[in-house]
């Protein structure tokens, strides 16, 4: 993925006596890939409570959609990218997906929804091409459904680009230009979005320069670092944001849509799941966001700072994880709404955790102490939990990365227990197992207990999302288990 920096503008402003400030022009990313989601209304109290006033949803979650209803937030629908080739290739199509998820909950519910984001990331050069002839065609399709529904003027499309849809050939912002293989396309769908008064929604990721490049200059990924800065004429860069957003802002001049508006759809720092993934990053880097805010500073092209959102409100331990373990770890909010760290957002305002949240009974599955660790049935044990639940902050720097090898099994077994409900055969692991009423969280490492899901309404099934665990990641825990159980004894 691609990355640089961008800025914003904050504006604070009394909703009334007693009522949360709102942050203008401020939205973050929901997703909902969670296997104990928050109920929406939770999560939209969430949102307000801490000054979001725009939220990007990647796909239409009719919980959510109702739950934002009436709200006063602005809402960016997301459609999945598997469903690009079906609304490409019929205006019919389009017109019935308007109607069921942008119409009825207009209509219905008052839901305040302002763009509908058509696929995401769909040039991702590791898509090999698969979404390039369907995107474009769904993109129009979509806006003529919008149209003929009434909502046109209302309703604006977009699509979320990665930042690896632009290139420069200079290493330096201003030669940047649309990636060769894709620039007549990407020409095409820009004039279109112009013509049709919408914006150009990219994705930006500082902290990826990082995950893909080792020898990256560390600094040069925060606002406030001290790295070298890059010189481009009279114009000095200190930071990767500002010269990745700018690299953006000349290939549109370069192609004739200098004054085009940009969203930045996707901003952030994971904290766990990657050596790099972690609070102290994370808390470095959207301060500096949000001090950026502050003082409405913009990038040495574009003084006036862009809508952004930022990535993302809370962890998804459902998510992919094919990118990398720190995908399920992005949230500024654990998944049960609790804060992970201080972020000072201007006014004495701070963020604001989840209220009314239920959780289950105070109780974790350990391995119990009379068991061996020489056991032959311990690291299958271990896989098999990590198969089925969320085990990546097991990984090396990760929050759990330094446990010895019965709080390495420990873990694993609890997530798998918290993961199905606390079930009572859920903390059978062949005599290995027991329930511990003491919580055996330590240090940087939490053990989790689940939400009470009781009467939560539950997203609807999705073919296209993958289980809590993966073959990859129950190999690697797998071999975790092993090369930890070597090192005990």
């Amino acid at each position: 993925m691609g990355f640089r920096y961008f800025l914003w503008f904050f504006l604070f402003c009394m909703l009334g006596e007693g009522q949360v400030k709102g942050v203008f022009g401020l939205g973050v990313n929901w997703g909902t890939r969670l296997t104990h989601p928050l109920p929406p209304k939770i999560v939209v109290r969430l949102l307000k409570d801490n000054g979001f006033n725009k939220v990007k949803l990647f796909e239409a979650d009719p919980g959510a959609l109702q739950a934002l209803g009436r709200s006063g937030i602005e809402v960016m629908l997301g459609i999945p990218n598997e469903f690009l080739a079906p609304l490409a290739s019929s205006v019919r199509v389009a017109e019935d997906w308007v109607a069921k998820n942008v119409s009825n909950y207009v209509s219905k519910y008052g839901t305040n929804i302002s763009y509908v984001a058509v696929g995401n990331e769909p040039f991702l050069q590791t898509y090999k091409d698969q979404f390039l002839q369907t995107t474009f065609p769904a993109l129009k399709n979509v806006q003529a459904a919008l149209i003929k529904a009434g909502l046109g003027r209302q309703v604006k499309v977009t699509v979320p680009l990665n930042a690896d849809v632009y290139q420069t050939d200079t290493d330096l912002p201003s030669g940047g230009d649309f990636r060769s293989d894709i620039r007549p396309l990407m020409i095409s769908m820009v004039k279109f979005l112009s013509d049709s008064g919408s914006a150009l929604a990219i994705n930006i990721y500082p902290f990826l320069s990082l995950y893909a490049d080792p020898h990256f200059p560390k600094d040069y990924a925060f606002f406030n670092g001290n790295s070298t800065p890059i010189v481009d004429g009279s114009t000095t860069y200190t930071n990767v944001f500002d010269a990745n957003y700018d690299t953006l802002i000349a290939a549109l001049e370069k192609n004739g849509f200098g004054s085009m508006p940009v969203i930045i759809g996707e901003v952030g720092w994971p904290t766990d799941g990657d050596i790099n993934a972690n609070i102290e990053y994370a808390k470095r880097f959207n301060q500096g966001l949000f001090d950026r805010i502050i003082k409405g500073q913009g990038t040495p092209k574009r003084r006036t700072p862009p809508d952004i959102y930022l990535f993302g409100l809370i962890d998804e331990d459902a998510k992919s994880i094919d990118p990398g373990n720190f995908e399920r770890h992005w949230g500024i909010f654990y998944y049960d709404g609790t804060v992970k760290y201080a972020l000072d957002l201007g006014n004495g305002r701070g963020l604001v955790a989840a209220k009314g949240v239920k959780y289950l009974a105070r109780e974790w599955c350990v391995m119990s102490p009379e068991a061996n660790l020489l056991d032959p049935n311990l690291t299958n044990s271990v896989n098999y939990a990590c198969t089925y639940a969320d085990c990546t902050s097991l990984g090396y720097g990760s929050s759990c990365g330094t446990l010895d090898a019965r709080s390495n099994a420990s873990y694993a077994f609890n997530m798998y227990y918290q993961t199905l409900d606390q079930r009572k055969d859920a903390c059978k692991f062949n005599n290995l197992s027991t329930i511990a009423k003491l919580d055996p969280s330590q240090g940087t490492c939490r053990f989790e207990i689940m939400i009470d899901l009781g009467t939560h309404v539950l997203p609807p099934s999705r073919s296209s999302s993958l289980a809590v665990g993966s073959n990859k990641n129950s190999l690697l825990l797998a071999l975790l288990g092993l090369i930890t159980l070597v090192t005990y004894v």
